[in-house]
């Protein structure tokens, strides 16, 4: 038997969306990756042999988030036209 039974006949309530800007969120994720790339390119070590993926893994992070502040800027990813969902048809 599941504790998550709805017995008492009251509908669920969605909790309100956050408001958040998407735009920064995309550019504090870039500078992340453009702080472990100075890193990468600052500390030999972090760049050659097993670790040589490394700096284009923060290469990739960036031109991806370049992409997505692209989109988000574009209109796009923008949660506040979407239909929220039925809460019951959970059930």
């Amino acid at each position: 038997m599941s504790t998550l039974r709805r017995d008492n006949g009251i509908p669920p309530s969605a909790p309100e969306p956050l408001r958040v800007s998407m735009p920064t969120i995309v550019l504090a994720g870039m500078a992340v990756w453009a702080a472990a790339l100075a890193v990468c390119l600052l500390v030999p070590a972090l760049g050659t042999g097993d670790r040589a993926w490394w700096p284009w893994a923060c290469v990739t992070g960036l031109v991806l988030g370049a992409v997505g502040l692209a989109y988000v800027r574009g209109g796009r990813g923008n949660a506040a036209a979407a239909q929220p969902a039925d809460p019951q048809s959970y059930y």
